[in-house]
């Protein structure tokens, strides 16, 4: 029923997603989070994913487009990839601030919101909010991973950085609330496998359907996607829990080494 390249875009997938079990670990090894570490790393996976979005899905996604729209590829080049932020923004909309995993929170966050809200809620409502963000994120990744493994490899590791704290996001409540380390990891661990089930699942769905320019219209609104999350969720926590330069030389590093594994593959 599927060959190689879907099971190699499955594992891909899979890879990105359940790296909300990295997150999970954060009761095993310490209480605080690593707020530079967390800067930097945010900030590189915002380079990664801004830089393979424009530099590589976009010529992609538009060759691909052209094959079936011609002359007006580039305005579902457009289309797609405002359709693609679209969608993401109303998902954002849909979770509240508090459970929303994009709004990214420290291990100490997480720990004082106990005075305000049952912590073992919190970390249920995190790990349902990070079931329904990934689900689109595992689209991305399962659809690049089939068009082209070189890109796709990258762009999971983007992912699967920014995964993390969802991770913590989800366990850290949870612990606190139960004092149970392997229930907190596994519920974070779990939350990730909704990214290898939403890009399977899209594919299944929409298989029937994926011509090159349809193939095309999705790479367009997975580089939507991923701008959205970066500009909207990795940039500016990167900011907030490190010094400026310190998330600046993230997000460069990110283009930097995007930009390198493109020219040697």
């Amino acid at each position: 029923m599927f060959d190689s390249t879907i099971w190699t875009a499955l594992l891909i997938t899979s890879f990105a997603g359940l790296s909300t079990g990295i997150g999970g670990l954060l009761p095993y090894f310490s209480k605080t989070t690593n707020t530079t570490m967390l800067s930097v790393a945010l900030g590189f996976s915002a380079g990664v994913m801004i830089y393979v979005s424009f530099v590589d899905l976009f010529p992609q996604a538009l060759e691909l487009l052209a094959t079936g729209f011609s002359r007006q590829a580039n305005l579902w080049l457009v289309i797609a990839f405002f359709g693609g932020i679209a969608c993401i923004y109303l998902i954002d909309m849909l979770v509240p601030e508090a459970e929303n995993p994009h709004e990214v929170h420290t291990a100490e966050e997480i720990q004082a919101a106990q005075t305000r809200q049952p912590l073992k809620r919190i970390g249920i409502l995190m790990a349902l909010a990070v079931s329904i963000h990934n689900f689109p994120e595992g689209m991305a990744t399962f659809t690049s991973a089939m068009v082209a493994i070189d890109v796709a490899i990258p762009i999971a590791v983007a992912i699967a950085i920014h995964n993390i704290p969802e991770g913590i996001a989800v366990a850290m409540p949870i612990y606190y609330a139960t004092g149970n380390r392997r229930k907190a990891f596994l519920a974070s661990l779990f939350s990730g496998l909704a990214e290898p089930a939403g890009g399977l699942l899209g594919f299944l769905v929409l298989r029937p359907f994926l011509t090159p320019a349809a193939v095309g219209i999705l790479l367009a609104a997975v580089a939507g996607i991923m701008v959205f999350i970066s500009v909207d969720e990795l940039l500016p926590n990167a900011e907030k829990y490190g010094k400026h330069h310190y998330s600046l030389g993230g997000f460069v590093g990110g283009m930097a080494i995007m930009a390198l594994s493109l020219l040697v593959l």
